[in-house]
């Protein structure tokens, strides 16, 4: 249990029982599942706009790297992304976010899950809980219904309150740095908060409220600004296009 221990990227304690490549596959799994159960939208003005951003973020933040991204034609507004770089966007949430800075904020907050290794944590957590201490070692060498287990898991556990203000963090130094303008992102929220009337949707459950989200990026703000004006100097300025009709 004791090598188990890492750290996240802003120095929280994290429990990591399961590889990288253990991840993966139980990302890919998840991901597959989604695009079975889900309906794809594929070469849509909907699915360029979410390429265009995600792109422009994963070139920065995870430059060299393979992500796919897939839109899916549903109100839900959500969006995601998994071990192995997977990105999901419902255009549910396209319709929220009013411009490809505020749709930044939220899937640049999705990557920095996976890059943070919340994911990772979550499975670990979920392993300990159910197999207890004693027999936590053994799990590391996960059989294929192990990793079935583990593709339920990033589904449908939600991510806990610590990780989710890491996540918006560290999501807003991501969208900086790709040339987004960090300050839509409370803008955002408040976007959020009118469709829930003021009540957290579903997949938000477990998640900060809207007003604790919005004070806590608004205070973050003063040290993100000068990431994003040195990144448009550099000459990162994203031009995604927000599709009228969705």
């Amino acid at each position: 249990m004791a090598t188990a221990c890492a750290t996240s990227p802003t120095g929280r304690s994290q429990l990591i029982l399961v590889s990288g490549a253990q991840m993966q596959s139980m990302g890919a799994e998840a991901f597959t599942q989604m695009k079975q159960e889900s309906k794809v939208a594929t070469g849509t003005p909907a699915s360029r706009y979410v390429d265009c951003i995600a792109n422009a973020l994963v070139q920065v933040v995870a430059p060299g790297e393979s992500w796919e991204v897939q839109t899916f034609q549903e109100d839900t507004v959500n969006a995601f992304a998994l071990p192995g770089g997977k990105i999901g966007v419902y255009t549910g949430l396209i319709k929220v976010a009013e411009n490809q800075d505020q749709l930044a904020a939220v899937i640049g907050h999705e990557i920095a899950h996976v890059l943070a290794n919340h994911s990772a944590s979550r499975v670990s957590n979920q392993l300990a809980a159910q197999l207890g201490a004693s027999v936590v070692s053994s799990a590391t060498g996960m059989s294929p219904e192990m990793i079935g287990m583990g593709a339920q898991v990033l589904l449908l556990m939600p991510y806990g309150r610590g990780d989710e203000s890491e996540a918006d963090i560290l999501g807003l130094r991501y969208m900086a740095q790709a040339g987004f303008d960090p300050s839509a992102a409370p803008a955002l929220w408040v976007n959020m908060a009118k469709q829930s009337d003021g009540a957290p949707p579903e997949f938000l459950s477990t998640h900060p409220s809207h007003q604790t989200r919005i004070r806590d990026l608004q205070a973050e703000l003063g040290n993100v600004m000068p990431i994003y004006r040195q990144a448009r100097a550099q000459g990162r300025a994203p031009n995604c296009r927000r599709p009228a009709n969705i």
